[in-house]
């Protein structure tokens, strides 16, 4: 079968993406995708629970993971860069069913993320404003990030470029500060050293099951590196700034995940209890600036943190609206969500996802937050099976690219390691997503409310997916069908 050239020109047609995302965007999309709350705020949990070995063992285990995950979604989005990634993926190289279904997990997941960072950053401001209203900044912050993405792609490019920015600066500053301290250049000349890799049963606390356990904030914290994947589709030249992106991208996480929980367990010892708090005044990376004398660190911190908390609520806003305007597009999804205005933004698609983003922040702050709670477990799981409908549609597509009879060589990107790549990060998927609760069965009772609440996710998932099977009586696609363009 013949496929579509897919490098198309910047000047799209009136009722076209506009492809208006540069290289520097891209890179920082992807970059500042991974980087936020989890980092600044969970690395302190993972290595309380698990000490700073076992932390960095999952940490690296889940990077590992996630490069093969978005090498193989760079394969596939050079090639045939759209924003409907995950669903048209799965729709054209596995079943028709599984990509409605992961479709609207994406865009369900990125929906209740937004309302859970509309919920954040009313907590951040409280720092400041202790007395203040949450409406207020809840309502302050939709209208940044609704203006950034109904502006234009580019908008919302440069708000998440400078977003990432500052998360990155950041970040650096603490490792060079930290190995400063480590080292006994800073610190009043007394140097740390290697004593809080030692302390008690350090470095590695709680054995296997403890790694384990960390492996789910290991992979919360990662999310969201996979939306260069939506955002190939309005890049100005996919097969080159997709590729540029992604190369670097485990090197990148192991320079800011695995070495600033490197730091951070040399530093602060693994027995602090602190480490397991989530206020801002306690995280690790506040801890660490103090020790090192720097005035005003919580403030500082928590300055950052905000702009994470934009960030990850941009990039939401803007992962939802392109994934449920792409499924409308190919016809699972209400029709005129597939609209654009002038200026090639999904206006219907954005406004339905911005009203039902507040809709679920209401429910947060109304009432006991019961709804609100049952809205994010089901969504706690959804990450880990999009990223398993990456893994599975990157090596059906390779594997149906060469039974049609096409080199490789026609590849604008090839991901390394194939097949043990997508066979990797699957594995570690689904040990995750099966795993992910485990202590809800350990004790002498089971607790069912706890499972219930963190498995959610994974029936509704699988009723989204056999009841379109059922309905439109959808089947896997032989590899020698599989088709290679995309519905413009």
């Amino acid at each position: 079968m013949s496929y579509q050239p897919t490098n198309q020109k910047s000047g799209a047609k009136q009722n076209e993406l506009k492809r208006g995302l540069k290289t520097r965007h891209l890179t920082m999309i992807s970059l500042g995708g991974s980087i936020g709350t989890g980092l600044f705020l969970g690395s302190g949990s993972a290595i309380y629970s698990a000490g700073p070995g076992g932390a960095l063992l999952a940490y690296i285990i889940i990077g590992v993971m996630v490069y093969f995950i978005m090498t193989g979604l760079a394969e596939l989005a050079a090639f045939m860069p759209t924003s409907g990634a995950f669903s048209t993926y799965a729709t054209k190289f596995i079943d028709p069913a599984l990509g409605f279904a992961l479709g609207w997990n994406y865009w369900y997941s990125w929906a209740i993320t937004l309302a859970a960072e509309l919920s954040a950053s009313t907590l951040v401001m409280k720092f400041w404003f202790p007395n203040s209203p949450s409406w207020l900044w809840s309502g302050i912050f939709i209208i940044i990030i609704f203006g950034l993405n109904i502006l234009s792609v580019k908008g919302y490019g440069e708000g998440e470029y400078w977003f990432s920015f500052i998360k990155v600066a950041t970040i650096i500053i603490f490792i060079v500060v930290g190995l400063l301290m480590i080292f006994g250049i800073m610190n009043g000349g007394h140097a740390i050293g290697f004593k809080n890799f030692t302390v008690k049963d350090a470095p590695f606390h709680g054995g296997f099951l403890a790694v384990l356990g960390v492996f789910l904030t290991a992979g919360f914290s990662f999310q969201g590196t996979e939306i260069i994947g939506v955002a190939a589709g309005e890049s100005e030249n996919p097969s080159v700034s997709v590729p540029k992106a992604t190369r670097s991208i485990f090197w990148r996480i192991l320079l800011f995940y695995v070495l600033a929980i490197f730091v951070i367990g040399l530093i602060i010892p693994y027995t602090t209890a602190s480490l397991q708090s989530d206020n801002i005044m306690v995280s690790p990376f506040t801890l660490v600036f103090k020790k090192a004398g720097l005035a005003f660190a919580a403030s500082v911190m928590n300055a950052v943190i905000l702009t994470a908390v934009l960030s990850a609520g941009n990039s939401s806003l803007y992962a939802s609206t392109r994934i449920l305007y792409a499924m409308a597009r190919e016809g699972q999804a209400p029709r005129f969500l597939g609209k654009l205005n002038k200026r090639g933004i999904p206006v219907p698609a954005l406004i339905i996802t911005t009203i039902v983003g507040m809709l679920a922040f209401l429910a947060s702050i109304y009432g006991d937050g019961a709804i609100y709670m049952w809205l994010l477990n089901a969504a706690g799981v959804t990450g880990f099976i999009f990223w398993l409908g990456i893994a599975v549609s990157h090596y059906r597509f390779r594997k149906a690219f060469v039974a049609q009879g096409h080199s490789l060589d026609e590849l604008p990107y090839r991901a390394k390691l194939y097949p043990f790549g997508p066979i990797f990060a699957f594995i570690v998927c689904l040990i995750v997503v099966l795993a992910q609760d485990y202590q809800a069965f350990l004790g002498n009772k089971i607790d069912w409310m706890g499972a219930v609440a963190a498995y959610l996710g994974i029936p509704l998932f699988l009723v989204m997916w056999f009841g379109y099977k059922f309905i439109k009586k959808t089947k896997v696609v032989p590899l020698e069908k599989c088709e290679f363009e995309i519905n413009k």
